[in-house]
């Protein structure tokens, strides 16, 4: 009887340790973090978006607030805008989204694919910032839709999208049979 829904099994066994092994990890680095600011993660995050927000014409600086609140400010074309805290860096989707492409492992290319999907989520969580700040400032009304729904959806919409793209084309892939 379970010989049927071993496969599936197995995917969620994988899926459910490297997930807690994950988390467990990150909440590790995390620690190191207590009461001493932003994680370096966010922070170099956080300047990868100010570079890009000064590029387009939005001048911003990076504004620490009190090491023990965990947050650093950005202040964009003459005010603060928004803060960045740990949550903000999208390392917990990225965690998922390995965990799935794990949970269906195909060798090397799982790898191949993990890492350019991390870039790919941390790219597009770079523009996510970048976006929420200039419509904080163009359009300060549109704010809270932005952070709460708008903005979500497009990290939360980019991991889907390789999902979709790693089950159809890489992890489900039929092989090829020789014709006779």
């Amino acid at each position: 009887m379970f010989n049927d829904f071993k496969p599936v099994l197995k995917i969620l066994l994988r899926f459910i340790i490297l997930y807690v092994v994950l988390v467990l990890g990150y909440q590790f680095y995390l620690n190191g973090f207590k009461n001493s600011g932003l994680d370096s993660f966010s922070t170099w995050l956080m300047t990868q978006v100010d570079f890009i927000q000064n590029l387009l014409g939005y001048p911003s600086k990076m504004v620490e607030g009190k090491p023990q609140d965990e947050t650093t400010w950005f202040f964009v074309s003459g005010k603060y805008v928004s803060r960045m805290v740990e949550g903000c860096n999208a390392i917990s989707v990225m965690i998922l989204f390995l965990a799935f492409v794990f949970a269906f492992f195909e060798g090397f290319k799982t790898f191949v694919f993990g890492a350019l999907g991390i870039i790919a989520l941390h790219i597009m969580n770079v523009l996510r910032i970048v976006g929420l700040n200039i419509l904080i400032v163009e359009h300060p009304q549109y704010s809270k839709m932005g952070h709460d729904y708008l903005f979500p959806a497009i990290i939360y919409g980019s991991v889907v999208l390789l999902w979709l793209i790693w089950i159809k084309f890489y992890a489900l892939k039929e092989p090829k049979h020789e014709s006779a």
